[in-house]
């Protein structure tokens, strides 16, 4: 990716939905935008008659300052942005055990548009016991219907795993879920601003002053939908987090996911018509759906990366996450890639795989 394109960006336009799979035991699991960077101002200091130019004028057209910006949704964009995020507030306990304190908490997230406010995410946070600095994981949930969800929904096996064994852990509600801000511009692209509150997640961890958190120690963890959450935020932020996690994950070209998930749920003519003046289907618009994937920018990855995967996952296929690892690999990226005898939401294999990951988490962020 261009770095000019990397700091640029005053804002970013919310993201996702276009729907994706379910992955925990906890019922079914979604996705949501940016816009196009701010332009930057142009000096309006007048100028006195004895200012003259000092060289001839030229017939040349000056630069335009917005030629090498990328399109507006896109992974690319949500780089170029200056995503935020802090203000992270301890709310109700939720629980109390001899290993970890759970709290509801919230959060600011970047939301679109120059100098509108920073949108307020909800979330569930488990603290282990103890002085820290703790490492920490964020977790990026799969899809659920956002109607029905409930704050802290989708992997609270996994944030009580990891808060036993000396990792904080912040499950993220995403924005239109729970008690997080409503953005009306979030079904606009597929699953953009998700990541933008996953990176705003880290942000608000290592920058708060009531829980103890190593700045250098904050790994994402993304089951489902929230794999492909997981890998745009390591694309668009690298160097913010120490290392990746993606189990049952969809696939990292996100024509693919229309394919699976949205395209056999409504007509072709339907399909058509909610996406009349943003953008093509797959077919029509293929530049597109290019750009708001994750593994034309796997290049831009820096940090290690475990995907774990059912061999016999019927909702997000095996064959994707072989795909994605491959095109890491060729990419430069420190993958591995781990195979379990279990389905979607992983019953029978989950200590074994949590343990592995557990595993993988302390090679690069020792609890």
């Amino acid at each position: 990716m261009d770095g000019s394109w990397r700091r640029g960006a005053a804002a970013l336009a919310t993201l996702p939905l276009l729907a994706a799979c379910s992955g925990t035991p906890d019922p079914p699991e979604p996705t949501r935008a940016p816009s196009a960077p701010s332009p930057t101002p142009s000096s309006t200091a007048s100028a006195s008659p004895s200012d003259a130019p000092s060289q001839e004028p030229t017939d040349e057209p000056s630069a335009d300052p917005t030629e090498d910006a990328p399109p507006p949704i896109s992974v690319a964009a949500l780089a170029a942005a200056d995503l935020t995020g802090g203000g992270l507030r301890l709310g109700t306990v939720r629980e109390r055990t001899a290993d970890y304190t759970s709290y509801d908490v919230t959060f600011a997230s970047t939301t679109a548009g120059a100098g509108t406010a920073p949108l307020r995410i909800s979330g569930v946070l488990n603290v282990p016991t103890g002085r820290g600095p703790f490492p920490a994981v964020v977790l990026a949930h799969g899809y659920i219907d956002p109607a029905h969800y409930v704050r802290g929904q989708g992997m609270t096996r996994e944030r009580g795993f990891l808060a036993q064994r000396g990792y904080v852990a912040l499950h993220v509600d995403y924005r239109n879920h729970a008690e997080s801000g409503d953005d009306p511009r979030v079904e606009q692209a597929v699953r953009l601003g998700y990541s933008a509150d996953v990176i705003a997640a880290a942000r608000a961890l290592s920058g708060s002053r009531d829980v103890a958190v190593d700045p250098d120690r904050v790994a994402l963890f993304g089951r489902s939908m929230g794999g492909g959450v997981m890998i745009k935020a390591l694309a668009a932020e690298p160097g913010l987090f120490a290392a990746g996690v993606g189990w049952a994950s969809v696939s990292s070209l996100e024509a693919e996911n229309f394919d699976q998930f949205q395209r056999p749920d409504a007509p072709l003519a339907e399909l058509r018509a909610s996406f009349r003046g943003r953008h093509g289907l797959p077919g029509e618009d293929p530049e597109f759906w290019r750009g708001v994937s994750a593994r034309p920018a796997f290049g831009d990855i820096g940090e290690p990366v475990l995907l774990v995967h059912g061999r016999f996952d019927d909702t997000c296929p095996p064959p994707w996450t072989r795909a994605s690892q491959r095109a890491l690999t060729a990419a430069g990226v420190d993958s591995t890639l781990e195979w379990y005898d279990d389905g979607h939401a992983f019953g029978p294999t989950f200590v074994a795989a949590m343990d592995r990951t557990v595993r993988f988490l302390r090679a690069r962020m020792p609890a």
